[in-house]
């Protein structure tokens, strides 16, 4: 499959890493420009290269997002189009400054990214997981196996992101529709824990559809 990047940080350059391994292609892109992706595009291989945040956008047939949450309003909602849009941001005050919807409550990060890009089928995933386990913690499917929580409101986009998962060395844990993604923020239960599906299940309530 091809896949873009949007963002080379540890998250982005750790997924591109597992993902160029499992057979897929991807499109690499960051803030600063596709010639700072020199030496990271060269070490990942011929199944990888940079490009700018539109081409990224465009590349395939999904689109990680790996940036600091306060800058999503400058992903290309158009080039996105409706395409799964992989959703690996956490909203930190500190950092992205405040956004009052979010510090009360009244909805979500990933709702907020769902809204800005109205075609896109937007999947919480890979949030929870530094990204020390992402690259050491992936395992072949079996016993203990770790699981990433997914959350998000298209059955079809969620299915695409466990076999993604599938396919670079984790399990998936359904976390429901897009506005139960606040079971995934940091300081939740399953944020930074090393736990199976039926683990994460259980910390999240049992498995759920996608619109429970």
């Amino acid at each position: 499959m091809d896949i873009g990047i949007i963002g080379a940080g540890h998250i982005g350059a750790t997924l591109a890493r597992l993902l160029v391994g499992a057979g897929h292609r991807v499109a690499i892109a960051n803030s600063r420009g596709p010639e700072t992706l020199t030496d990271l595009v060269a070490d990942l291989g011929a199944r990888a290269h940079a490009a700018t945040i539109e081409e990224a956008a465009t590349f395939g047939r999904a689109v990680i997002v790996a940036i600091p949450f306060g800058r999503f309003p400058d992903l290309p909602a158009a080039d996105i189009g409706d395409r799964v849009l992989i959703d690996t941001m956490n909203y930190y005050p500190d950092r992205d400054g405040h956004f009052d919807v979010l510090d009360r409550d009244e909805t979500t990060s990933s709702e907020m990214l769902a809204a800005h890009t109205a075609d896109a089928r937007v999947v919480k995933a890979f949030n929870t997981i530094f990204w020390e386990h992402l690259r050491d913690q992936a395992t072949p499917a079996g016993a203990d196996r770790r699981a990433v929580p997914i959350a998000g409101d298209d059955d079809a986009a969620k299915k695409m992101v466990t076999e993604l998962l599938d396919d670079i060395g984790f399990d998936s844990a359904n976390a429901g529709a897009l506005a139960d993604g606040r079971a995934l923020q940091p300081g939740s239960p399953v944020y930074g824990a090393r736990t199976t599906r039926a683990d994460a299940d259980r910390l999240l309530g049992g498995p759920r559809s996608s619109q429970a």
